[in-house]
C-alpha cells in the first residue's frame, strides 16, 4: 500500500513539474518551425532596437518628398532623411506594444487563474463583472478619452493599452484554466496540500500553455495596432516625432510622388505583427511524436 501511495505521489508531481529529462530528450528539438517567424519579426525588432545606434546626425534637410540627392529612401514631408527616420522610429512602437502586452498579462494571468481555481463563486463574480463592463467599451474610445483628459507620454500610452486589454485576456485565461482546474488531477493535488501557486503555474498554466501562446500573439498584434493608431492620431507621441505610425500618417499625401516614406514604415509594422503571429503559430504546433510516444 505504501509503495502504491508513493508511486501515485510521484506521478502527480510529474504532472506538475513536467516530463523528466529523458522524456524531454526523446522529443528532440523544436526544429525549424520558429525560423519563419524569427526572420519576419527579426527585421523590425533589429531596426527598432539597434537602429538608433546607426542613425547618425540629422544633417541638413532636403526638398520635401523627393528621391535621390544622397538619401537612399528619399525625404519625408519635412525634408528629413527617410532612412534615418526609419532607424529612429521603431523603438517607440515596439517598446510600447511589448510593454503593454506584458502589463496586460501581469494582471490577467493571476486574475484568470484565481477565478479558475477559486471555489467561491461570489469572489469570481466580484472580480469578473467589472472587467466585463470595461470590455464593452471600445479600446480606441478609451485611448481618446484619456488623451482628451491628459496628454499621456509613451509610458502612459502603454498603461492605457494594457488596461483595455486586461478584460479580454483575463476571460481567456479563466475560460481555459477552468477546464484544466476541473480535472481529477487538480483535486488530487489539492488533497495532497499543494500550494495555490503550484496548482496555477505548475499544472493549470502548463495545461493551457498553447492557448496562452496563441493569445499572446493576437494580443501583441492588437497592441501594435492600437499603439500605431494612437500615434497616427497624435496620442502619446509628438506630431513630428520619428515614429513609424506617424511617418505613415504624415507622408501618405505624397504616396504617389515618394512612396518609400509611407511604404517602408507600413511594411515594418506589418512585419512586426505578422512575425509575432507566426511565432505564436509555431508555439502551437505539436512536436513530432516519437516511437516511445506512440
Amino acid at each position: 500500500m505504501a509503495v502504491a501511495v508513493a508511486r501515485s505521489r510521484r506521478r502527480l508531481r510529474s504532472i506538475v513539474t513536467g516530463p523528466s529529462r529523458d522524456a524531454a530528450r526523446t522529443r528532440g528539438r523544436p526544429g525549424l518551425r520558429y525560423l519563419p517567424g524569427l526572420l519576419v519579426l527579426g527585421v523590425p525588432l533589429l531596426l527598432a532596437l539597434a537602429g538608433p545606434l546607426f542613425a547618425g546626425d540629422a544633417g541638413p534637410r532636403g526638398t520635401s518628398l523627393t528621391t535621390g540627392g544622397g538619401h537612399w529612401l528619399g525625404t519625408d514631408f519635412t525634408g528629413r532623411d527617410v532612412l534615418r527616420e526609419v532607424l529612429l522610429g521603431g523603438r517607440s512602437v515596439v517598446i510600447v506594444a511589448v510593454a503593454a502586452t506584458a502589463l496586460t498579462y501581469a494582471v490577467a494571468l493571476p486574475a484568470g487563474f484565481f477565478c479558475a481555481l477559486t471555489r467561491r463563486a461570489w469572489l469570481e463574480e466580484a472580480l469578473m463583472r467589472p472587467l466585463d463592463v470595461l470590455l464593452s467599451v471600445p479600446s480606441l474610445l478609451v485611448v481618446l478619452l484619456v488623451a482628451a483628459a491628459v496628454r499621456p507620454g509613451a509610458a502612459g500610452l502603454a498603461v492605457v493599452v494594457a488596461v483595455v486589454g486586461i478584460p479580454d485576456a483575463a476571460r481567456i485565461v479563466r475560460a481555459a484554466g477552468a477546464e484544466a482546474a476541473s480535472r481529477p488531477a487538480v483535486e488530487a493535488l489539492r488533497m495532497q496540500g499543494e500550494s495555490w501557486t503550484r496548482l496555477a503555474l505548475g499544472y493549470v498554466g502548463r495545461s493551457i500553455g498553447r492557448t496562452l501562446a496563441a493569445d499572446i500573439g493576437v494580443r501583441l498584434t492588437g497592441a501594435v495596432y492600437l499603439v500605431a493608431t494612437a500615434a497616427f492620431l497624435g496620442v502619446g507621441v509628438a506630431p513630428d516625432a520619428a515614429d513609424w505610425a506617424v511617418m505613415v500618417d504624415r507622408n501618405r499625401t505624397g504616396l504617389a510622388v515618394q512612396p518609400w516614406a509611407t511604404v517602408v514604415p507600413a511594411l515594418l509594422i506589418v512585419a512586426l505583427t505578422a512575425g509575432g503571429n507566426l511565432l505564436a503559430d509555431a508555439a502551437l504546433a505539436r512536436p513530432p511524436r516519437t516511437e516511445k510516444d506512440r
